[in-house]
């Protein structure tokens, strides 16, 4: 007779064993890693269901961030023969999962200890099997089965299988979640392709030459696409216009609005109007065209090569600087608030005459915020002594030197902020 429930039970953890490898191999042939996360978890799910004969399961996975672990459910799924409302247990087996990360079962969840049930809990909720999902060492997640159908509860054997199902899952899942991850990644370089072609054809592609004038200038992003942008236009009346611009954010957002800006002050400069109504029609596309988080300091000026004067107009734009006799002569200060912000917002003009072999400084605030690994500016105070120290160079030679002086005090640290410079210097 010994022998006899011997080789019954033996035969009974065949029949268990032959069972769990087709329900594991049913499960492995219908999923694969390429799958969407949704997808793969939904397959599991049902499975679960189907073959360890539950009314529900859940898969909830476990997601990082600044507010620390939380785990997220993907997916809830019901057997469809079950007229009940959805079961919520999951701020109950959080905690049990990322303290314990170990199989939770329960056969009288109303009455467990382990769990603290508000008084308005669905009475019908009978047992429950939680175990959970580890990838590489590293719990991602967990698989939850509830109410064992016909009133049975849940053995040690459903929780056997259901372990077994978690390991072989968790790695699925995990893969599929960095594949899509990856395939994110690569749409985002993408997109940053196009938003750094678009930038690049926004900018000029060579500096303008006037007779008595030497004009340059530098754009580096401090990624793949910036926020910063310069220009020059040939107006009808041959004077030249030009602009340095700064606009908030970076990324496709920044080239976008960058587009817009540039559209809108083209648009308005080639019908030549005067600066300061320029800049004002410009002010009221941006705040009606783009979102109210969006806005751009711009500074707009008019340079007339016969009576060597500039009309300007500063939308809350860093002070240019002017200097004469190697001297910082005059700073060029907001004539108005930055663009964008609102629609009927004022702006004045005014005019500057320039003398021989007077420059003209119009940056962005990634130069004078370039910072050290000391988390030192590069300052104001330094960039006009950069420019004093070298204001009988050449317009290109000043910008060189300003660049490579900025680079210096940087020395390797990690350039957080777009840089751009435009030098205009009067010559015989």
């Amino acid at each position: 007779m010994d022998e006899f429930q011997k080789l019954t039970d033996e035969n009974q953890k065949l029949k268990l064993a032959v069972n769990e490898l087709s329900i594991l191999n049913n499960i492995a042939s219908s999923i694969s890693s390429t799958q969407s996360v949704e997808v793969i978890i939904d397959m599991i799910v049902l499975k679960c269901i189907k073959h360890l004969h539950a009314e529900e399961g859940t898969v909830s996975l476990l997601t990082k961030g600044d507010e620390g672990q939380k785990f997220h459910t993907m997916i809830r799924k019901q057997d469809l023969t079950q007229q009940r409302v959805p079961i919520h247990l999951d701020h109950q087996i959080t905690g049990w999962m990322l303290l314990k990360q170990e199989p939770l079962l329960s056969n009288d969840i109303l009455n467990d200890p382990r769990f603290t049930l508000p008084d308005d809990t669905d009475q019908s909720i009978r047992n429950m099997l939680c175990v959970p999902l580890i990838a590489k060492g590293e719990l991602i997640g967990y698989l939850a089965l509830f109410n064992k159908k016909s009133g049975q509860e849940f053995e040690d054997k459903d929780r056997r299988l259901l372990v077994i199902i978690a390991s072989q899952s968790a790695q699925i899942i995990e893969n599929s979640r960095l594949y899509e991850e990856e395939k994110e990644y690569l749409l985002l370089k993408e997109e940053m392709k196009v938003a750094t072609r678009i930038q690049n054809n926004l900018l000029p592609d060579s500096n303008p030459e006037i007779p008595g004038y030497e004009i340059a200038a530098l754009n580096i992003p401090a990624k793949e696409v910036g926020g910063d942008y310069y220009d020059f236009i040939s107006l009808n009346n041959e004077n030249l216009g030009f602009c340095v611009g700064d606009i908030t954010g970076k990324g496709m957002p920044a080239a976008l609005l960058m587009a817009n800006l540039q559209a809108s002050l083209r648009s308005q400069a080639l019908i030549n109007l005067e600066t300061k109504e320029c800049v004002e029609n410009i002010n009221k596309l941006l705040h009606r065209n783009t979102d109210s988080s969006k806005f751009a300091t711009l500074f707009y000026g008019d340079l007339n090569p016969k009576n060597h004067e500039i009309n300007y107009c500063n939308a809350g734009h860093d002070q240019p600087l002017i200097f004469r006799g190697n001297k910082l002569h005059s700073q060029l200060e907001a004539t108005g608030m930055l663009l964008g912000v609102l629609e009927d917002a004022s702006y004045l003009s005014e005019s500057i005459s320039l003398l021989l072999d007077d420059v003209v400084v119009i940056y962005t605030d990634g130069i004078t915020e370039a910072m050290n690994s000391d988390f030192e500016q590069f300052g104001i105070d330094r960039t006009i002594e950069v420019i004093e120290k070298c204001s009988s160079e050449s317009a290109s030679s000043i910008l060189q030197k300003v660049h490579d002086e900025v680079r210096l005090h940087s020395d390797g640290f990690q350039q957080s902020d777009d840089i751009t410079i435009m030098v205009i210097k009067r010559v015989e």
